[in-house]
């Protein structure tokens, strides 16, 4: 199973031979809030919690180096996660994203030059398992070299 989900995927934080390996990604389709609200649900179904709370309670990291957070290059994943779905899901205008939720416009369209800048690797991902309007899946691919825009 490939266990990068959909905002780590389009901020490009994953890896092509690390945490995309695998035949089909379960969570690919979900964003990091989904994916800590799906682990949070798993722990309230079960008596003894399978998911160690110290995972769902730590700062999103990539690892690559010692006391590395995702926030210390990103804003925080609801931010990222709001871009995501107006822009992927809704197409929604970076301007329209930057005034209905009070963000500064560079940032919001820093965060979809990084959806567009990540496509080489959804080229090279795994299917996954759709669970919303728009998936990086099959039927949704942009061109590798960005020209297009």
């Amino acid at each position: 199973l490939r266990t990068r989900n959909k905002s780590e995927m389009d901020m490009g934080y994953c890896t092509l031979y690390g945490d995309m390996c695998g035949g089909i990604g379960v969570i690919s389709d979900l964003t990091k809030g989904q994916v800590y609200a799906l682990a949070r649900l798993v722990n309230e179904s079960h008596l003894e919690a399978p998911i160690p709370r110290h995972v769902i309670e730590k700062a999103p990291s990539a690892e690559l180096r010692p006391f590395q957070k995702d926030s210390d290059t990103l804003p925080d994943y609801a931010i990222v996660d709001r871009v995501l779905e107006l822009y992927i899901e809704h197409h929604s205008s970076p301007e329209e994203i930057a005034s209905k939720n009070h963000l500064p416009l560079p940032l919001v369209q820093s965060l979809i030059k990084k959806i567009h800048d990540m496509e080489y690797k959804r080229a090279q991902a795994a299917p996954g398992l759709r669970v919303t309007e728009k998936a990086f899946n099959v039927g949704r691919h942009f061109p590798i070299v960005q020209r297009w825009q």
